[in-house]
């Protein structure tokens, strides 16, 4: 809180809460509220009288309300005071700055307010298994495992701090035994033209490679991802989105890069989404989307967004197979164009759609020309209508095929449900939430989760089982919905439920909307 907005967040408090501020500035008559309770510390002044430097004055009052939390809801101090001491081990000064700010809020509060406060914490039995974890962090991970060699980005927050985990791991445990340095390949390139630039390349000599973004630089590899697609290399991309295109809004959350993400590219596109819902997920689908994109030689974007990637989840322990096999897909080496009079890169199609690629280097009888521009089969030089069809329709139905491998929707169904409620990421524990609130109010409702696109099968089973869908999304031109619809979902069945004001979508939105929404239908 701060003294700009205090007032309009407390006119947003739901009624019995409490608000902590910092009552060195008077709260102007407006905030004032009877049915909350207001417990003021002057949080300013204490830390002006118990700290000289200007900067520290300032940071350090949020150890002060830390210190007056922990008190009122029955925390733990000794917990608050271990992360105090790991965050700064090798800072002596600031450690003792911050438990000491932090007991200063902790005695006020114990000493000025009835303490705890009917809304307190306890420990929450059966979480042994479970880590906190943030969704870039656990990516990282799921990179590291995939066996992630290349990887090249330009900072944009929020999905810079993937990559520096990444960096960070590679250095700690990608190290050749004998030499000490870091295996693999890390650049920080000029611009994002040449980070995708950077992944292509490596994606077609064979490397697993990736990049991570956020929308604007989605935006300027759109040409790139083209190129991939129409020439079948693979390549996996982290978009972690945000609200807004420059500083200030891109701190919040949205989930508006969907459309631009499933089409990148000029003329007709089609990539394969993944929508991881919490960092968990990050980590098992970072290692799918590698699969997934040399299974079927193509860009696969991974869509997260700031609230999954920049913020702690609470989630089960992240798991690993170690019998682990990386999906290369089609890829011929040199035993096995023995006895090939020629190959061709685009020629013999799997029932899936993909050819056999090849990796440069393992023999001469491997080597192909990669063109950007129109080719046939051959992978010749043509404007020949049919055989530019020939390779987009192969595509095409490569695209569709992927629907049976990606992650299958979370749902969870009840017979007698009519309504059913989709979303996708973040919007999940809101959206599951909403729809048991609704079965409260007399509203028998469903709920899934989409997790890959294209769509499965049980995507589609689960629209056309319900009398009217609401496509819960935070965009405000309901992107998901309009996936749905080119897919050949109803469109009389599916209805919207938009959040885009950049912080994450709530229960109560949903249910409230819903409940407007039906009402409308009924007249």
């Amino acid at each position: 809180m701060n003294t700009q907005t205090r007032e309009r967040d407390i006119a947003e408090l739901s009624p019995g809460g409490w608000v902590l501020w910092d009552s060195t500035s008077p709260l102007e008559q407006a905030g004032a509220r009877e049915d909350v309770a207001l417990l003021g510390i002057p949080i300013a002044r204490m830390c002006i009288e118990e700290f000289d430097n200007p900067r520290e004055r300032i940071l350090l009052q949020n150890m002060v309300y830390a210190g007056a939390v922990t008190a009122l809801l029955n925390i733990d101090p000794e917990i608050a005071a271990a992360f105090i001491d790991e965050r700064y081990q090798r800072r002596a000064r600031l450690r003792e700055a911050n438990h000491h700010a932090f007991r200063l809020g902790e005695e006020y509060a114990r000493e000025h307010f009835a303490y705890p406060l009917p809304c307190r914490v306890e420990p929450l039995e059966g979480t042994l298994d479970s880590i906190i974890v943030d969704g870039n962090t656990a990516t990282a991970v799921g990179c590291i495992y995939a066996v992630a060699t290349v990887a090249a980005w330009y900072p944009i927050t929020p999905s810079t701090s993937l990559m520096d985990a990444f960096s960070a791991f590679s250095r700690r445990y990608r190290r050749d035994p004998e030499s000490g340095l870091t295996t693999g390949m890390i650049v920080q390139a000029e611009d994002e033209l040449a980070a995708i630039g950077t992944v292509i390349g490596a994606g077609w000599a064979g490397a697993r490679a990736f990049t991570a973004t956020s929308g604007p630089g989605l935006s300027l590899m759109q040409e790139q991802l083209g190129l991939a697609y129409y020439t079948e290399v693979p390549v996996v991309l982290f978009v972690v989105q945000r609200a807004g295109p420059s500083t200030g809004m891109p701190t919040r959350t949205q989930q508006a890069d969907i459309l631009a993400a499933a089409h990148a590219s000029h003329g007709d596109t089609a990539h394969i989404l993944l929508f991881p819902g919490d960092p968990a997920e990050c980590f098992d689908f970072a290692v799918r989307a590698f699969d997934l994109a040399e299974r079927f030689q193509t860009p696969v974007l991974v869509l997260s967004d700031s609230d999954i990637g920049m913020n702690d989840w609470m989630v089960p322990r992240l798991r690993w197979d170690d019998s682990y096999t990386p999906d290369r897909g089609r890829v011929l080496g040199a035993a096995d164009l023995e006895g090939v009079a020629e190959y061709h890169r685009y020629a013999d199609p799997d029932p899936d759609g993909v050819t056999a690629r090849t990796l440069p280097g393992v023999s001469p009888r491997a080597a192909y020309f990669t063109r950007g521009s129109g080719h046939n089969r051959l992978g010749g030089y043509t404007e020949d209508p049919d055989e530019y069809r020939e390779v987009v329709d192969r595509l095409a139905r490569k695209h569709a095929a992927a629907a049976r491998r990606v992650p299958e929707p979370v749902v969870e169904r009840r017979p007698e449900a009519g309504v059913g409620l989709v979303t996708l990421g973040s919007g999940g524990p809101a959206v599951r939430e909403a729809a048991e609130l609704l079965r409260a109010r007399g509203v028998a409702a469903d709920w899934m989760r989409v997790r890959g696109y294209p769509f499965d099968a049980a995507v589609h089973a689960f629209l056309d089982t319900h009398e009217i869908c609401f496509v819960v999304e935070q965009n405000r031109d309901g992107q998901l919905r309009t996936l749905l619809l080119e897919s050949g979902a109803n469109a009389a069945k599916l209805g919207s439920v938009l959040v885009y004001g950049g912080v994450p979508v709530s229960a109560g939105e949903v249910v409230e909307s819903v409940l407007t929404r039906l009402r409308r239908r009924e007249k």
